[in-house]
């Protein structure tokens, strides 16, 4: 039996972890591939997943801020052995509610191949070209830029009354 994990902000010592877990991924072309050193340079911006039994991540995510209260959950990935537990689920539910509780208006979007995972956690279909921030730094560079299988999800969050 799995045990129950912990969502945390990442740490140094979770680079590694979320190395491995993205390359996998990114081996079979579902996410873009992160190096260590951008992992690190971007390691605030990343929610990890622990097995507090293995002590080791199970799942990673980010959120990529592009100003004017743009952001992008990217680079969610879970260790393949442990889909299906509510891994993810968890991890984009930190993500949102990180956003959604800052108080701040939020646009949260992400691109993804699996938009009914995110449906269901609220996030609302959209069109990818909504994003250009997005495009112009990460989908340029991908090898599927011309064949994109990927949806447009957003989800918006008002500026709370204070």
């Amino acid at each position: 039996m799995k045990s129950a994990i912990c969502v945390r902000p990442a740490t140094e010592d979770d680079i590694e972890g979320i190395h491995d877990l993205l390359e996998f991924y990114a081996d079979r072309n579902i996410v873009l591939r992160r190096s260590r050193e951008d992992i690190r340079e971007r390691l605030a911006n990343f929610v990890v997943a622990v097995d507090p039994a293995e002590g080791k991540v199970v799942g990673c995510g980010a959120v990529r801020d592009f100003g004017g209260a743009l952001y992008e959950l990217r680079s969610l990935a879970v260790r393949h052995d442990r889909r299906g537990e509510g891994i993810g689920r968890a991890l984009v539910e930190s993500m949102i509610a990180a956003k959604r509780d800052s108080g701040e208006a939020a646009q949260l979007f992400t691109l993804t191949c699996e938009p009914r995972f995110f449906e269901r956690l609220g996030f609302a279909l959209t069109d990818r070209e909504k994003f250009p921030p997005k495009i112009w730094s990460d989908c340029r560079n991908c090898p599927r830029n011309r064949s994109c299988n990927e949806t447009a999800l957003e989800i918006r969050f008002p500026a709370a009354d204070r």
